[in-house]
């Protein structure tokens, strides 16, 4: 069983994201380790990409700011090989197909084994296309985690007929980013997903406090928060660390209230 399996086992997970070297490098890999010692059960890392087309203003503003600071898909693998070393909390990289396909994906696939990373999640990759993607990764034992949005009602078995990891589910229409409320039919998508696979099922996209994440744990299998994580990095910098972690233990509280 991988870390991502065991995770998932374990309890109902929080997935929590963060840009990579946004402030920097290593404040993100400190960022980490503080969500980790909260209560994350699995964290996504961005990679910094210059055209996020699924992303709202925080994390687009995330991606100019790492950017801007020097971080790269190398230095990004050199902090998984340093995270690994301290944490066996399942690590996935968020990016979208460009920087894997300009880095080549026999030797993006190959230092993601490296360095100890399990999982994959691209957004703008379409089901059609994600053949050669995923031999790749599988070759080398990197799961790519398949993607459920409200507009894939009718081609939902199609997609999670091959999901592995997990399916994460977009809550609702748009970009990432907080949102007040959120779409009262993701209860119904989620079990139509359900009704398809075994494998669990977990929700993102404008989860952005308690009341949400209570909500939600209720019938999903994991919450990912993803805006409201950046969006503590981007106002706090550098001093963000504790209150990530204090972040992270109130979403995990109201969870375990589900």
């Amino acid at each position: 069983m991988n870390r991502i399996a065991q995770a998932f086992e374990a309890n109902r997970p929080f997935i929590g994201f963060i840009t990579g070297g946004d402030p920097s490098v290593a404040k993100t890999e400190e960022f980490i380790l503080e969500m980790i010692a909260g209560g994350a059960d699995i964290i996504e890392i961005g990679i910094p990409f210059s055209d996020p087309i699924a992303e709202g203003p925080v994390i687009q503003e995330a991606n100019l700011r790492a950017l801007g600071n020097g971080a790269n898909v190398d230095k990004l693998f050199d902090m998984v090989a340093s995270l690994r070393l301290k944490t066996q909390t399942p690590l996935l990289f968020m990016t979208y197909l460009n920087p894997v396909f300009r880095y080549g994906y026999e030797r993006f696939f190959t230092r993601c084994r490296d360095c100890g990373l399990d999982g994959i999640i691209i957004p703008d990759l379409p089901y059609e296309e994600r053949q050669e993607v995923e031999e790749a990764a599988s070759r080398y034992g990197i799961t790519l985690i398949s993607m459920v949005a409200p507009t894939s009602k009718d081609r939902i078995k199609q997609i999670v007929e091959q999901a592995q990891g997990f399916i994460y589910t977009v809550s609702s229409m748009g970009v990432t980013g907080v949102r007040s409320n959120l779409d009262g039919s993701i209860g119904e998508l989620v079990e139509s997903i359900k009704k398809e696979t075994q494998v669990p099922v977990a929700v993102g996209f404008g989860i952005s406090n308690p009341q949400h994440a209570r909500a939600v744990a209720a019938f999903a299998d994991g919450v990912i928060v993803g805006s409201a994580l950046v969006n503590i990095a981007a106002i706090h910098g550098e001093k963000a660390g504790p209150l990530l972690r204090q972040y992270v233990q109130e979403m995990k509280a109201a969870m375990a209230e589900a």
